[in-house]
């Protein structure tokens, strides 16, 4: 396949036509109408240009995308439109096509040293500056990751599926094995479905991770699992993928990315302890404290994001690696075999010290025993595994199923942020509040748009709207007036929110009706938890 019209000629297909399209997707609501427009226009390009259109639709022109991978801010694009504007950027006639937008980019991104910002600037100025107001629209909103199109993984697999004549079941196994939806477009439009079915595990290709799913109790778990489940430690990590040919090991991120350059003590541990000529690993990289016990993930994300000063930061902050998964060893994939054999095979070929603690369960008593001593030694929580179970590369499966003591707050929404996507026309990510005490009002300790319903959210909207105090661009402020207890994984430090809080992984578990503003948990509660957990936790070395 490949090679499609859609008008483009030799030169390819104009910015113009995406922009065109990202106008459409934008004005249709049905998913099923999103994928047929999307599915219409991929099919119209060359193989070639799968790869930019896909990546700068879904966000992804940088992998990892946004102003952080090209490097500028909201004021060098002021002055790129500026420029533009001057007419000092009209470089070439006609619109740009989606090659040469895409290729600019990359350009810009990779531009470094003395004058990078400025050359960042003359690029993206001579992109304006070829550029109609729609174009220029859109092409914004793509810098700023606010195109708000509703193009997600899931439907843009659909859409290269739909465009290549290729079973959708083949584009989500290829996107899981490769990460990369344009890598997945460019091979689909460019080889059909045996292009995407060949496609198999290698070293120094990251693949995306399997998930867990959450268990209500250690029982339910067991039952799912047909009476018996493998439990490990949850570890309050990152998580990683360990991949190793002869003397050669990279490490990557759960997004895919290579952190191997921060990590140079996670390569020394992997180097010393992973025996297989060729391996990939599935991981966790925790950081560890003066006595041993686990760091907050707070703090290892200070360490695990570092590119400068890395050494010092490996003597204040040291990590260890934990593996509980293997997926590839010595050409051979083992996504297909049982978990109970993975492990056996993980076993073997690398150290026990770098395995992560594991013991067989058949009642709840020993699941909650095997829980409190996780607990006890500063973990999350623990794991629930089936002994039987694939590794399913991308997704969240009842195989893995996680198990934690769950805290909640009662908490007031005091703004909401009108939603996009599916959730479009309500207001969403509400914005959580604690009662300050000490001032009589309520501050902000975090935002979510998880646990309500789509009924729950066109209801809420109501509420929040008749609460209404002020709009300014998305943002709806409210009154406090609806109270709502939110489940969280743990209490951080913020020096976002002027509370000083913020709550990880905030989720709603219901609309407390039968409380008043008055009644919600304060911000010297939050210190409490928050202190509390430090107690289970190791500190950072000064």
């Amino acid at each position: 396949m490949g090679g499609g019209s859609l008008g483009q000629g030799i030169r390819g297909t104009p910015f113009s036509k995406l922009a065109s399209l990202c106008a459409e997707l934008e004005g249709t609501s049905g998913r099923r109408e999103k994928v047929r427009l999307l599915g219409e226009f991929l099919r119209g390009l060359g193989d070639r240009e799968a790869i930019p259109a896909i990546s700068l639709l879904s966000g992804r022109a940088l992998r990892g995308s946004g102003l952080r991978a090209l490097g500028v801010g909201f004021r060098t694009i002021q002055r790129a439109m500026e420029r533009a504007g001057r007419g000092q950027a009209a470089l070439l006639g006609g619109s740009p096509t989606i090659s040469e937008v895409f290729e600019a980019l990359r350009e810009a991104a990779s531009a470094s040293g003395e004058g990078s910002m400025g050359r960042r600037e003359r690029l993206l100025a001579g992109l304006l500056g070829r550029m109609g107001p729609i174009e220029r629209g859109y092409f914004v909103r793509m810098l700023l990751g606010e195109t708000r199109i509703g193009v997600v993984e899931g439907m843009a697999l659909e859409a290269i599926a739909l465009a290549a004549g290729v079973d959708a079941r083949a584009a989500k196994r290829a996107y899981a094995l490769l990460g990369d939806l344009g890598e997945v477009a460019r091979r689909a439009l460019g080889a059909g479905a045996e292009g995407l079915w060949g496609i198999d595990i290698t070293p120094f290709r990251p693949i995306l991770p399997m998930l867990a799913d959450v268990a209500s109790d250690p029982a339910s778990a067991l039952a799912e699992h047909g009476g018996k489940s493998a439990l490990e430690f949850k570890l309050d990590g990152a998580r990683v993928q360990i991949h190793k040919r002869g003397d050669a090991i990279r490490i990557y991120s759960r997004r895919l990315s290579d952190v191997t350059d921060s990590l140079p003590d996670v390569v020394d541990l992997a180097s010393s302890g992973i025996c297989p000529e060729e391996a990939v690993l599935d991981g966790e990289v925790v950081a560890i404290g003066g006595d041993g016990r686990p760091l907050p993930f707070q703090t290892l994300m200070e360490r695990f994001k570092r590119v400068h000063d890395v050494g010092r930061m490996i003597e204040r902050i040291p990590l260890r690696l934990f593996l509980f998964d293997a997926i590839f060893v010595n050409g051979q994939s083992l996504i297909d075999r049982p978990y109970e054999r993975r492990r056996e095979i993980l076993e073997e070929c690398c150290s026990r010290d770098l395995l992560v603690e594991r013991a067989i369960a058949s009642g709840a008593a020993e699941v909650e025993s095997f829980l409190k001593r996780a607990m006890e030694e500063g973990h999350e929580g623990i794991v629930a595994k089936s002994l039987h179970g694939p590794y399913s590369p991308g997704t969240r499966s009842r195989d893995w199923l996680k198990i934690k003591p769950s805290r909640t707050l009662d908490l007031a929404i005091v703004a909401a942020e009108w939603g996009h996507g599916r959730r479009s026309g309500w207001l969403s990510n509400y914005h959580l509040a604690a009662r300050d005490p000490r001032t009589g009002g309520f501050s902000i300790v975090g935002k979510t748009f998880k646990g309500l319903t789509d009924e729950e959210f066109e209801e809420m909207t109501k509420r929040l709207l008749g609460d209404r105090i002020s709009e300014s661009g998305r943002v709806v402020k409210v009154k406090p007036s609806v109270v709502v207890e939110v489940a969280f994984d743990e209490v951080q430090r913020s020096p976002v929110y002027a509370s000083g809080f913020a709550l990880r992984f905030a989720r709603i578990i219901r609309v407390r009706d039968d409380k008043d503003p008055s009644e919600c948990d304060t911000l010297d509660r939050i210190e409490e938890i928050y202190e509390e957990q430090l107690k289970r936790k190791g500190r950072p070395n000064p």
